[in-house]
């Protein structure tokens, strides 16, 4: 969409040109200004992200009148660079897969998972319409999804959790359904390579496709689709640009402009009320009520240094570089109350050269473990990644372990794909420039080349090994959960989670506090409606996805925790408006 067309479609309807007076209540910025009125709608939407898209196309087929505005000179956020996992029990996708799910389950894995940070009313709101939301965006866009067989719940073992998972994901989408609006989309953090169609469920095999009969019969297939799709005329796209993809086909379909390049520079609040957004080019008037769904606050360091612990920074996120907590701040300046701002979707990064590197599989697999500056193991490797973050938080005042260390081997390096580097290949020169490898050829020398006790991580390897060969960790129960054994070598006995490590050259790969995002944001209640720190409703005021406060408290339920709950609160929000 150019940007002649987006100021023609946001004038439609107004006075251009006719000046407006804004009166504010408590919004600081705008309580003496004066803007032009540039587009008067329904409902205003802020942020294109998988959160405002939803809120959107859901508010035009109630029949409202909507825009969103997006920051960004792209659409998706940080939707679009993701794996776009969603977390919803009880969906249509799991039940006509036969996934053995029920309402009572799910209620009972989520407050087992989420406790008493998150109100039980919010829990059950999420419940509740998170199905029916699913099947509202397929009925209302080109949007299909699959289940992700076998992604464990991340907590398979509490009452109600899964060990084969209640995950789903887009289903391939072919761009050319976008016409010229596909060039605007946020491209992926990792591209999928040329000539493949891969599905967030297909890296389990991929990385294996060197040592597994089923990991090379996914390549294949990967390979398959790809030229399936090449023969037809197709631009397939998975994952995060399909979700992105297909709900922005569903706004075109529905007539729903997106103004790129529009970021909101606060809210518009009369007599306590938000009446719409103030954005560089003006005011946009909202008749019913204003949806944030902005992101997070993840590349704003001042914010960062503010609520959460150090080290932090904006260096090892990878979230979109667009979101720094403009909803935030504006919901704040509006009244609201704030929650859950210390946290975010963490997960080990590798601070690569550019973006970090999310380190999933990697720290997973058996051949491998993770040290802190004494040497010592502090953590089950493969534990759920945002658990990982928060032990190394935790544990770093006693015991310095930012960065860590995941320490591998060859044969290790022989066997699995590392991100997108095959097996047997080196490790990127820039990648030991930057400090985010070393490679040495004995233990006790890689220990001397990033500053750890040789002799102490020698014994660590020594005794890791011991569990190995015994298939048993008797420190930290590495194995122990159905969930540690997703990304793992299935060939490898007796326990698919350890392997010893024997073959030199070892490497060490830096590991920082990195994140998806931040999950803190603006308190809101089961109707997505913002709150004030004494609980009232700013009336008007919705939020959704990073902008708000996680249902999923401090914790993490399964693979999509982030999108799932995002998708669902702007549904609600876009109900309730």
């Amino acid at each position: 969409m150019d940007a002649d067309l987006t100021r023609r479609q946001i004038l439609r309807g107004t006075a251009a040109g006719v000046g407006f007076a804004v009166t504010s209540g408590l919004a600081a910025t705008s309580s003496a200004s004066a803007a032009t009125l540039v587009g008067e709608y329904d409902v205003v939407v802020v942020g294109s992200g998988a959160a405002g898209m939803t809120a959107a196309l859901t508010a035009a087929k109630r029949g409202l009148s909507v825009v969103v505005v997006e920051k960004a000179p792209t659409f998706g956020g940080s939707a679009a660079r993701s794996g776009a996992g969603i977390w919803i029990p009880n969906n249509p996708v799991l039940l006509a897969a036969g996934v053995p799910d029920t309402p009572a389950k799910a209620a009972q894995y989520l407050a087992a998972v989420v406790g008493p940070d998150v109100p039980a009313a919010r829990q059950e709101a999420f419940l509740r319409y998170g199905p029916a939301m699913i099947a509202s965006v397929m009925a209302n866009s080109p949007l299909r999804f699959r289940w992700m067989e076998g992604y464990s719940d991340y907590y398979p073992e509490l009452p109600g959790g899964l060990p084969n998972g209640r995950s789903i994901e887009p289903d391939q989408f072919d761009g050319n359904l976008l016409g010229a609006e596909l060039a605007n989309l946020n491209p992926a953090y990792l591209a999928t390579p040329p000539g493949l169609v891969v599905f967030s469920a297909d890296y389990k095999w991929l990385n294996l496709a060197a040592v597994n009969a089923k990991g090379a019969a996914v390549a294949a297939t990967c390979l398959a689709r790809g030229t399936a799709a090449a023969l037809a005329g197709q631009k397939p796209l998975t994952m995060g640009q399909a979700l992105a993809a297909g709900l922005r086909a569903g706004l075109l379909a529905a007539n729903v402009p997106v103004l790129l390049n529009t970021p909101l520079t606060d809210l518009n609040v009369e007599n306590g009320a938000v009446t719409g957004v103030l954005v560089p080019q003006g005011l946009i008037r909202a008749r019913r009520g204003v949806i944030v769904g902005s992101g997070g606050f993840e590349h704003n360091a001042a914010m960062r240094a503010q609520y959460q612990r150090q080290p932090i920074g904006t260096a090892w996120t990878v979230g979109a570089k667009e979101n720094t907590g403009d909803g935030h701040r504006a919901g704040q300046r509006a009244g609201a109350a704030l929650d859950l701002m210390d946290d975010a979707w963490w997960g080990p990064a590798i601070p690569t050269p550019g973006d970090p590197y999310f380190c999933l599989a990697e720290r997973t697999l058996p051949g491998g473990l993770i040290v802190n500056q004494a040497g010592q193991r502090f953590v089950n490797e493969a534990a759920p990644y945002s658990d990982v973050v928060h032990t190394m938080y935790d544990k770093n005042p006693s015991a310095p372990d930012i960065p860590a260390w995941l320490v591998v081997d060859q044969s290790y390096r022989n066997k699995y794909l590392f991100r997108d580097i095959l097996p047997l290949l080196p490790f990127p020169d820039a990648w030991y420039s930057a400090g985010a490898v070393f490679k040495a050829s004995s233990i006790p020398a890689l220990g001397s080349a990033i500053g750890v006790p040789p002799a102490a991580l020698t014994s660590t390897v020594n005794r890791f090994n011991g569990f190995a060969f015994a298939g048993v960790d008797r420190d930290f129960r590495r194995g122990a959960s159905a969930y540690d054994h997703y990304y793992t070598d299935p060939l490898v006995l007796p326990n698919s989670c350890l392997a010893p490590l024997w073959a030199p050259p070892f490497y060490a790969l830096k590991l920082v506090p990195g994140d998806l995002g931040t999950k803190g944001g603006m308190r809101t209640d089961a109707r997505a409606r913002v709150l004030r720190p004494d609980g009232s409703v700013i009336p008007g005021l919705y939020a959704a996805g990073n902008a708000s406060a996680a249902v999923m408290g401090h914790s993490y339920a399964g693979a999509g925790s982030t999108i799932g709950p995002a998708m669902t609160f702007g549904y609600i929000a876009a109900n309730d408006v």
